[in-house]
């Protein structure tokens, strides 16, 4: 059990940097340089479903696999939640495969801050061993 809520912890924490890496990007026009159309605002109503959902994406580290490079896993773990928003998410949201009618270079801008959200939780977890 206390593997199962340092791992709900450290994926919330990965989501908290990942939700920051992502506003600050949007922010300070990274996004808009790139014509992706995201520039989320820093509320609670934004960052509350994010920090749940990245602590359930973070009990996958409960996987036994890699657990001798926990960055690597952390980096390998993030790709599930990458590819749920590219190809479940966005479409459904009427964004298009991969949210590209936000912009062509929103794929890669998905998998960065997701691996962000995945070193984050690594680190995380490697802090409270």
């Amino acid at each position: 059990m206390k593997k199962l809520m340092i791992y709900f912890a450290a994926g919330s924490i990965g989501a908290l940097a990942n939700s920051v890496a992502l506003w600050w990007l949007g922010y300070y026009g990274f996004t808009a340089r790139f014509n992706i159309s995201i520039a989320p605002h820093l509320d609670p109503a934004w960052l509350y479903p994010r920090i749940v959902w990245g602590g359930l994406w973070g009990l996958l580290f409960i996987l036994p696999m890699l657990q001798s490079r926990l960055l690597f896993k952390g980096l390998l773990i993030s790709l599930a939640p990458t590819a749920v928003q590219l190809l479940l998410i966005f479409p459904q949201a009427g964004k298009g495969l991969g949210g590209t009618e936000l912009g062509i270079y929103t794929p890669i801008l998905v998998l960065l801050v997701n691996g962000v959200w995945g070193l984050a939780a690594a680190l995380s977890i490697r802090l409270a061993r």
